[in-house]
Order: structure tokens, then sequence, then C-alpha cells
């Protein structure tokens, strides 16, 4: 079925192009989305102002993707992960956790950006593409470490442990202290009223 789209379609076409889709398509999606209507004269009219709103929508897009790629450009990520001895990742890297990790740098990138073709599996550094649109690409590097267990985080934890506890002695000795100092005064007032 022939179709004029009002609104630039992915995989399909642009705003004001005729185009041949399922006809299963056309009336279930498009026609009652009102993202395309049947190509009469009346309808060719109409499209032309939906035509030049999604040409300025295109170009305003492209300039910020190019801006976002070009941010990304020279993009090193570190991803931590946990794995055996040999190097060997007990799960793995996929897209999801590449994006989620440029997000953390502040990158608006979405997993179905990231082209990776199978997921890391071990420990590596591997360029992996993000594609922005068909013809905009951009190379980041990913590096994927052996994530620590006992590292500088858990040694300074265990000095702050060493430092609390003479703290706490004294504090339990203070409270001892007290506890006999009350028993004594108990234990006279018993004696006076005996």
């Amino acid at each position: 079925m022939k179709l004029l789209l009002r609104r630039d379609i992915p995989k399909v076409g642009l705003a004001g192009d005729i185009v041949e889709v399922k006809e299963g398509y056309a009336r279930n999606y498009l026609i009652p989305q009102h993202l395309g209507v049947l190509p009469t004269a009346a309808n060719m009219k109409v499209i032309e102002e939906d035509r030049r709103r999604a040409e300025e929508e295109r170009k305003r897009l492209r300039v910020a993707l190019e801006e976002q790629a070009r941010r990304l450009r020279e993009v090193e990520v570190t991803i931590a992960a946990a794995c055996t001895e040999e190097g060997h990742l007990y799960g793995s890297v996929g897209p999801r956790e590449i994006a989620a990790a440029l997000r953390d740098e502040g990158h608006n990138v979405e997993a179905k950006q990231v082209q990776l073709h199978k997921p890391i599996r071990q420990l590596d550094t591997i360029s992996v593409p993000v594609v922005f649109t068909d013809d905009l690409t951009v190379e980041v590097k990913v590096w994927v470490v052996r994530e620590t267990a006992a590292g500088p985080l858990d040694e300074t934890r265990q000095q702050e442990k060493q430092e609390q506890e003479p703290d706490q002695t004294e504090t339990t000795a203070q409270n001892g202290a007290r506890r006999e100092a009350n028993a004594h005064v108990h234990r006279t007032a018993d004696g006076d009223s005996q």
C-alpha cells in the first residue's frame, strides 16, 4: 500500500516521502497514529508544512548528535567486573553496562546505540562503536578490569575500626566504673536501711 508519511519514521522513510508499506502496518499503525495519509493531491499540499517542520527538526537533531559525537571522541570508560583468577568474567559486559558507564561520565548514550557484536566475557580492552546515525559513528575504548574485593576502601575501613576501638574501650571502662559506683551506692543504701 502506498502511503504519504507525515513524520520521519526510522527504516521506513522521511516526512513527505511516498512509501510502499504493508497494508496491515499502514491501517493498524501509521494511519491511526497520524504518521501517514493516503497520497492524494489535497494531502500532498497539506504535507508541505509537515515536511518543512520535519526538515528543521532533522537539522537540529543532526547538530545535537554531532556535538555529542565530538564530546565522545577519545573517551575511555573503565568497568570493574568480578572474574576468576584467569581473568574470565563470572557474567559478561554488554551494551547496557557500557551505556551505563558512559552515562555515569555525563554522556547521553542508550544501550541500543552501543554496537557490541558479542558480550565481553574476559578482562580486556576493546574499542566499541557508538552509532548515532548511519553515517555518524564514534569509537569508545572500554577497559574491563578486575573488581577488587579487598582494595584500599577495605583497608581504610579497617584503620577506622582500629582508631575507634580505643574510644570504645574507654567508653566501656567508663561504663564499668559507673556501674561499680552505682552498685556501691545501692549497697550502701541497702546497708543503711538494714
